[in-house]
């Protein structure tokens, strides 16, 4: 037989079978032991997130909340629910998003939402003290959704949580980022401060996760 139609024939069984495979390495993406990605992240080529008993590990923190001894930990309480993580400021010209990301909270609690808010000085426009946050946050803008105690949100000495949401996606180059964060603990989309809680792609965002 003609040797070119011999490596025709070869070319085209062998073609036919690696067409015939399944596409295992597209399922291993997403579910790969020990860790979750969200599918966006793998589209972008983001390495999956670890998890410890099926929990991200860099939401598995206890954190304690704005001007008060209760802390709160993600996993165990917000477990199964998209989250809005935002690092906020109360002397910043973005403070009046407090306002707005209240509204979110009041909408969208009840299909699932989770605000978060993280109060930090990285910007050096916190308050002195968390009594003084706490009075802006609550008193000023009427904020209902969890606020936390000041943490650091850039650099080395970044939370791990802020570490991961920056390896994810980027870090807060100032107040008021927002990261839309999957259960699975997989930033969907960052946010920079000039989109507002009123953004439209914001808002079809958070409806398109819930």
């Amino acid at each position: 037989m003609n040797r070119k139609i011999i490596a025709s024939v070869l070319f085209a069984f062998f073609g036919y079978q690696a067409l015939a495979v399944p596409p295992v390495w597209a399922a291993e993406q997403i579910n790969v032991a020990g860790t979750t990605q969200h599918p966006v992240a793998a589209a972008v080529g983001v390495p999956p997130t670890k998890t410890t008993g099926g929990c991200p590990t860099h939401l598995d923190h206890a954190f304690r909340k704005l001007h008060s001894r209760e802390t709160v930990n993600v996993c165990a309480d917000y477990t199964g629910r998209p989250l809005l993580i935002i690092n906020t400021a109360s002397h910043c010209g973005f403070t009046p998003q407090f306002k707005g990301l209240e509204a979110l909270h009041q909408k969208y609690t009840d299909k699932g939402l989770v605000v978060l808010g993280f109060s930090s000085n990285d910007f050096r426009q916190e308050a002195a003290n968390e009594a003084k946050a706490a009075k802006v946050c609550y008193i000023n803008y009427g904020v209902t959704f969890t606020m936390l105690a000041p943490i650091s949100v850039t650099g080395e000495t970044a939370h791990p949580l802020f570490k991961e949401l920056a390896r994810q996606s980027k870090a807060p180059s100032w107040n008021f980022n927002k990261y839309l964060v999957a259960p699975s603990g997989e930033v969907i989309r960052h946010f920079g401060s000039t989109t507002t809680p009123e953004s439209p792609i914001l808002i079809q965002s958070i409806e398109g996760v819930l």
